[in-house]
C-alpha cells in the first residue's frame, strides 16, 4: 500500500517531468554554448545590449531609479507575451486547466490563514552606524565565494570548509547564521560597519484597503492564494470531480531586502503558477537545467516537499520554477479561518460499513456510553474513548470496575450491570476530504532573462573590424519576427515593401520596415541584434529575398507567398531547413 508521501512524490516526478518537457520545447533552438569569455565580461555586455536596445530598463530612470523594479521595453514586452502565450498553450491549453484572474490587493485574514503575515520572512542584518539593511545569508555567501577566488592563499581545509558552508547556506538556522557572520567578522560591505544580529523581515508590501484605513491588506506575495479561496467554486465548475488544474498569471510583490541581479530578484514581478487539487490517497537532456529539492530548513512554511528547477546563467544557477507540494496546508487553513469547509467527495460504487466519528475524535470511532441507571449519566461526560474501551474489557473480564469521577471526587465501583459500552456504526455513501496540492510556480522574469543570456552570441563583422551583437531567439518567441528592406529608396520597391507589410498585418505577423538609406548590412546588423529571425529584402517588385538571421542564408520567393512563409516557419509548422529545400536559394 502506498502512503500519501509516496504518492505525492510520484506526481511531483510527472510535473517535473511535464516542467522538463515546457523548457524543452522552449529552448529547441538554443545552442548552449557559453562564449569563451569571463561570466562578469558576457553578463556585461548582455546587459548593454539588452538596456540599449530597450528590451528593459531601470524604473523611473529620469528619478535615479528604484532598486528591484524594471520596465519592460517595445522587444521586452513581446518577448514576455510570446513566452506567456506559449506556457499559456502547452500549460492551461493542452492540460485543459482551469484559468482566473485575481486582485493584487488581498485582504490580511487571508494571508494571516495562510501563515505569510507570521512566517514569510528573510533573515536580515543592519549596519549599526549606517542604517543600511542587508539579506543575511547573501553576505555569508559573498564572503565564503570571495575568500574562494583567493586560490593558493588558502589553505586545502579552509577551503573546504566554506565550500559545506556554501552546500548548507540555505539551511542554516537564525543562529547558526549569526554563528558565522561572526567567525569570519563579517562586516557592512559598504562602510565596514560591525552589522546587528540576524532578525527576521516580513517581505510583504503592507497596504489599507479603502480610506478608513481599518481593512488592512498587503500586495500579494504569491497568486496561489487567489486559487485556493476559490477552491469550492472552482471544484463546482469542474462538475465536484478530482483531479484538476487551476492556473493564474499575475503580477506578484515582494519586498526584497536587497535586490540584486537585474531582472532575477525584483520586488514586482510576473507570476505563472498552477495549483494541482488532488485525492490525497489517489496520486496517481538539456546541459543547464537541473532539478533540485529543497532543503528541511529552506522549504516555505507551507511545503511538505519542494523541488526546484534551475537554469544555469552567468551568476549560477538560478531557481526559475519551484515545485511544492503544499499539501491540504492552504485548504485547512482557509477553512479553518473562514469557517467554509473547502472538501471534495468520492461517492462510494456500494454503501460502506464504518464506525463513524465525532468532530473531536480523530479515528472512524464513535464512543457510546449508555448508563442503565440516571444515577450513572455523568459516565458519559467524564469518560475519553480510551478510558472507556479499558472499562468495557474490564468489565467483560473481572464483572466491575473502579473509576475515579473528578466531578465527584471519589472513586466508584463500577458493575457490568450498569453501564453499557459500545462503538455505534453506520453507513456511509460518500468519504469527505481535504485535497492535497501540488504546485508548480514559474517566475517569468527570470526565465526571460536566462534566455537572453542563452540566446546571445557576438559574431565579427564582414569586414571583420568590430564585433556584431545577436540574440539567436526562436522564432516563436522572437519579439519582431521579420523586417522588410527595400535593397534601395525606390517608389516602385517601397511601394511593394507596403504591400508586403499589409500581407503580414493580416497575418498577425510582428514585422518592422526600415526605408532608411542606410547599407543593407547595417540594416541587417540592427536587426539581429534584436533577435528578428527573418529579413525580407525588397530588390525587385515580383520577388524579394529572405534571410535567416543565424545562417545568413538567402532565399527567392515570390511577393505574394512570403507573408504565408513567415507565418508557417514562425507557427512552427516549417522549419528553415524546409524552406532551403522548396526555394532557390539566393546568392548576394
Amino acid at each position: 500500500m502506498e502512503t500519501g508521501k509516496l504518492r505525492a512524490v510520484k506526481i511531483i516526478i510527472i510535473i517535473i517531468n511535464v516542467v522538463f518537457n515546457f523548457f524543452f520545447l522552449l529552448c529547441l533552438y538554443l545552442d548552449f554554448t557559453q562564449e569563451s569569455q569571463t561570466r562578469e565580461a558576457f553578463r556585461q555586455a548582455v546587459v548593454n545590449t539588452l538596456e540599449r536596445r530597450l528590451f528593459y530598463i531601470p524604473s523611473f530612470k529620469i528619478y535615479g531609479g528604484v532598486t528591484g523594479l524594471y520596465d519592460y521595453g517595445p522587444p521586452g514586452c513581446a518577448v514576455k507575451a510570446n513566452i506567456l502565450a506559449f506556457w499559456r498553450k502547452h500549460f492551461v491549453l493542452e492540460e485543459n486547466m482551469l484559468e482566473v484572474d485575481c486582485p493584487c490587493v488581498t485582504p490580511e485574514i487571508v494571508l494571516k490563514a495562510s501563515g505569510h503575515v507570521d512566517k514569510f520572512t528573510d533573515l536580515m542584518v543592519k549596519d549599526e552606524k549606517a542604517g543600511t539593511c542587508y539579506r543575511a545569508d547573501h553576505l555569508l555567501k559573498d564572503f565564503c565565494k570571495d575568500e574562494l577566488e583567493k586560490g593558493p592563499n588558502l589553505s586545502a581545509e579552509k577551503a573546504a570548509e566554506l565550500r559545506h558552508v556554501l552546500n548548507v547556506l540555505d539551511n542554516l538556522s537564525m543562529e547558526e547564521l549569526s554563528a558565522k557572520i561572526k567567525e569570519y567578522g563579517i562586516t557592512a560591505p559598504d562602510t565596514k560597519n560591525t552589522l546587528s544580529d540576524p532578525y527576521p523581515f516580513n517581505l510583504m508590501f503592507q497596504t489599507s484597503i479603502g480610506p478608513s484605513g481599518s481593512s488592512p491588506g498587503y500586495l500579494r506575495p504569491e497568486t496561489a492564494q487567489g486559487i485556493f479561496v476559490n477552491f469550492k467554486d472552482l471544484y463546482y465548475y469542474n462538475g465536484n470531480k478530482l483531479p484538476f488544474a487551476a492556473a493564474q498569471i499575475g503580477q506578484a510583490f515582494r519586498n526584497e531586502i536587497s535586490p540584486r541581479q537585474g531582472l532575477l530578484r525584483v520586488r514586482e514581478f510576473t507570476l505563472a503558477e498552477i495549483e494541482h487539487f488532488v485525492d490525497p490517497e489517489d496520486k496517481a537532456h538539456l546541459s543547464r537545467l537541473r532539478f533540485r529539492q529543497h532543503l528541511a530548513n529552506e522549504m516555505a512554511h507551507y511545503a511538505a516537499d519542494c523541488w526546484d528547477a534551475e537554469i544555469e546563467s552567468s551568476y549560477g544557477w538560478i531557481e526559475c520554477v519551484g515545485i511544492a507540494d503544499r499539501s491540504a496546508y492552504d485548504l485547512h487553513a482557509h477553512a479553518d479561518k473562514s469557517g467554509v469547509p473547502l472538501v471534495a467527495y468520492e461517492k462510494f460504487p456500494e454503501p460502506r460499513e464504518i464506525e463513524v466519528s465525532p468532530p473531536s475524535i480523530p479515528q472512524f470511532t464513535k464512543l457510546v456510553i449508555a448508563p442503565v441507571k440516571r444515577s450513572w449519566v455523568l459516565l458519559s461526560k467524564a469518560m475519553g474513548e480510551k478510558e472507556a474501551m479499558e472499562m468495557k474489557t474490564t468489565l467483560e473480564a473481572m464483572g466491575e470496575a473502579e473509576l475515579h469521577v473528578c466531578t465527584l471526587d471519589k472513586v466508584v465501583t463500577i458493575k457490568n450491570n450498569m453501564v453499557a459500552i459500545s462503538k455505534e456504526k453506520k453507513k456511509e455513501h460518500q468519504r469527505v476530504f481535504t485535497p492535497s496540492v501540488i504546485e508548480p510556480s514559474f517566475g517569468i522574469g527570470r526565465i526571460i532573462y536566462c534566455l537572453y543570456e542563452h540566446s546571445f552570441y557576438t559574431r565579427p563583422s564582414k569586414d571583420g573590424d568590430e564585433q556584431l551583437n545577436v540574440f539567436r531567439f526562436p522564432p516563436l518567441l522572437a519579439p519582431i519576427k521579420c523586417t522588410v528592406f527595400p535593397l534601395v529608396q525606390n517608389q516602385q520597391y517601397e511601394e511593394v515593401a507596403k504591400q508586403i507589410s499589409k500581407s503580414l498585418t493580416a497575418f498577425g505577423i510582428s514585422y518592422k520596415i526600415d526605408i532608411t538609406g542606410a547599407s543593407i548590412g547595417k540594416r541587417y546588423a540592427r536587426t539581429d541584434e534584436l533577435g528578428v529571425p527573418f529579413a525580407i529584402t525588397v530588390d525587385s517588385t515580383s520577388s524579394v529575398t529572405v534571410r535567416e538571421r543565424d545562417s545568413k542564408q538567402q532565399i527567392r520567393v515570390n511577393v505574394d507567398e512570403v507573408a504565408s512563409l513567415v507565418k508557417s516557419v514562425t507557427d512552427g509548422v516549417s522549419t528553415w531547413p524546409d524552406l532551403l529545400r522548396t526555394y532557390p536559394i539566393h546568392s548576394s
